[in-house]
């Protein structure tokens, strides 16, 4: 799921302040970790990911595109596009590949997602 800024519903809206929330985007449990990506066009995840359940990352993200492009593809064969602006919330069962240089703020389970990055770092080791 992703929302342009303009689709997050406004919660408040006063002289100097507005605050927009979007209830219902994804649960967590357990402790997060913040991530900062710099990803360059034509970055495919994919490869990285095989060997793990599916071949796909097994950890959820909530987070933002700062600049760029990318298309995330689900299990299931979906794609939604996340542009420059967007936040968005990519449940496990993911892949992502970068259409336009890309920056993301993503926050995510910390040993989930620690997990897949050991599983991409070992992918990289061997290569």
């Amino acid at each position: 799921m992703h929302l342009t800024k303009n689709d997050i519903p406004i919660k408040i809206d006063v002289p100097g302040a507005v605050a927009r929330q979007q209830p219902d985007f994804g649960s967590a449990a357990g402790t997060l970790g913040a991530e900062y990506f710099t990803l360059g066009a034509g970055t495919d995840l994919a490869p990285l990911l095989e060997g793990l359940d599916g071949d796909v990352c097994h950890s959820p993200h909530w987070g933002y595109v700062i600049v760029g492009k990318v298309v995330v593809t689900y299990h299931d064969g979906t794609e939604e596009t996340c542009s420059t602006g967007d936040v968005f919330f990519w449940p496990s069962g993911h892949s992502v590949r970068v259409e336009h240089d890309a920056e993301l703020v993503l926050f995510s389970p910390q040993r989930e997602h620690g997990d897949v990055m050991d599983h991409i770092l070992a992918k990289l080791a061997a290569m």
